[in-house]
């Protein structure tokens, strides 16, 4: 959709200090969902001492599999890239550290075939090893454990059991069906359509099954249990747990939930969500506390998701994720920035001098480029790139879902380009002098304007004001985000100079 320019965007004024993004940390013992704003589905956390380690599905941004680092599981900074070469759509993970050795077990959708592979490291900050294919095709939602005699297995969806080779880097033997998830639920009548692969964990004399079910209305969490993880598994006697439905919902929970213990002991689940209004924003992160019953199962304590919640006892504050500002002095690709749907030699179009960050040309246009793009978790916000041009290449930014969805502006040829809704308009095209320019992206809850400035020049407002609040998976049927993204089309490069950010969340 579009509007007219009579509907005009306030330019925002200066502020004493520039918002950074959205922290769940209030300051006070509490904290508000999410605990990481933006698309960060499939949180997988783990436990290390007093530290704790997250990551989430980076799906097809590569550098991906960035590993958030937290003492109090509120507080996240984003440590390091383990993934450094292009494999497909990485999804749901799992984090884990067995005999001093960091390993992430992650499925990537390559084409019609999906596979998991495992990344390695002795320290959780890298250097990580290159990815090794476990030749489990059609397998996807690994979740590690360690038996009761110490062998280590894999579980992946349908809810199948495959061992691994003491070092985890291999398999054993074939896969084996483990269980029939929620099948008392079916008894009862209950459609469940969906399931997603379980998570694992051991606690006490137990094994814990939790796995995602979706049914025609709603969906929720089923749990079993076990003294052995060869089985039998015995279902929770209250599935479904957890379950969230109705429009008026303030947060849409769903995805593999992880149970983690807190510093003193508390429990906690972590899952992702979509907050109601801003699907745009993708998948979030979110945390709430659980309760173990005196029977051995857990139950959510039932607080809003919305509301306020205290801290987890004991935990440590630890400094958030950095701001999104960049004067492209060091190098941030995989911790801040990031390509859409990289070839094998995508990371090569891109390197730091003097200048800042160089990115070669690709494609014809924002459609076809493979741009930088990077995550946010604000409703509004204001971003402002400077950048050069150097040979027929177009530079520009955009707001992008994927290569269908996306609004931006391009400038190259001596032209601003104008794109919408996954389409340039070329009847939009003004003319636009010189090699240095600045563009800035102003989002107020999904109306988005761009200003134009060449050089140090004055901004001139883009004639054109958008709508951009359909550009979200229920409009594209992909599972992504809407994001800043920086791009280079065409022969040449862009030098960029500086990326600003600010929220301009109240």
């Amino acid at each position: 959709m579009m509007l007219s320019s009579s509907a005009t965007v306030q330019r925002p004024g200066a502020a004493s200090q520039p918002r950074g993004p959205r922290q769940a940390d209030r300051g006070d013992g509490s904290f508000c969902n999410p605990i990481v704003a933006g698309d960060h589905p499939d949180p997988t956390i783990l436990k290390d001492g007093a530290d704790y380690y997250m990551t989430t599905s980076s799906l097809q941004s590569c550098p991906g599999v960035v590993i958030r680092h937290s003492r109090d599981l509120v507080n996240w900074t984003p440590i390091v890239a383990a993934l450094n070469q292009p494999l497909g759509t990485v999804s749901a993970m799992d984090l884990v550290k067995h005999d001093g050795r960091y390993f992430v077990y992650l499925p990537v959708l390559q084409g019609r075939r999906s596979a998991i592979y495992v990344l390695h490291a002795e320290d959780i900050r890298g250097p990580w090893s290159e990815p090794i294919d476990l030749g489990l095709e059609g397998c996807f939602d690994p979740s590690h454990v360690v038996g009761e005699d110490g062998r280590r297995h894999l579980f992946v969806n349908g809810v199948r059991r495959v061992e691994l080779t003491d070092d985890g880097l291999a398999t054993r033997g074939a896969l084996q069906f483990a269980h029939k998830i929620g099948q008392q639920l079916r008894e009862c009548g209950a459609d469940l359509h969906t399931s997603e692969g379980p998570r694992l964990l051991r606690r006490g004399e137990f094994f814990y099954m939790i796995s995602a079910v979706g049914a025609a209305e709603s969906h929720g969490l089923a749990m079993a249990r076990s003294r052995s993880v060869l089985g039998p598994w015995e279902d929770c006697p209250f599935n479904p747990i957890a379950s969230v439905s109705g429009e008026d919902a303030p947060w849409c929970t769903s995805g593999h939930a992880s149970l983690i213990e807190g510093p003193v002991g508390d429990w906690w689940m972590t899952c992702h969500g979509h907050e109601n209004g801003y699907r745009i924003l993708g998948r979030q992160a979110l945390l709430q506390p659980i309760e173990w019953t005196r029977d051995g199962w857990f139950r959510t304590a039932g607080l809003r998701l919305d509301r306020p919640m205290r801290n987890p006892r004991g935990g440590i504050g630890t400094v958030s994720a950095p701001t999104l500002c960049d004067d492209f002095s060091r190098n941030r690709l995989g911790l801040q920035w990031s390509f859409f749907d990289a070839a094998p030699d995508e990371l090569q179009r891109a390197h730091y001098d003097d200048r800042g960050l160089v990115l070669r040309g690709k494609g014809a246009g924002l459609h076809d480029c493979s741009p930088l793009t990077c995550l946010v978790g604000d409703h509004s916000y204001v971003a402002e790139l400077d950048f050069e041009l150097d040979g027929a290449v177009q530079g520009g930014l955009a707001l992008f879902h994927d290569a269908r969805g996306f609004v931006g502006i391009g400038i190259g040829d001596g032209l601003m380009h104008t794109y919408s809704y996954g389409q340039e308009h070329r009847w939009m095209q003004q003319p636009a002098q010189g090699r240095r320019h600045r563009l800035r992206v102003t989002h107020r809850r999904h109306l988005v304007s761009f200003h134009h400035a060449v050089g140090d020049g004055p901004w001139m407002q883009n004639p054109w004001l958008r709508d951009i609040s359909a550009l979200h998976q229920n409009g594209f049927g992909t599972l992504l985000s809407l994001r800043p993204a920086l791009f280079a089309a065409g022969a040449g490069e862009v030098k960029f100079r500086r990326f600003s950010y600010q929220s301009l969340d109240a």
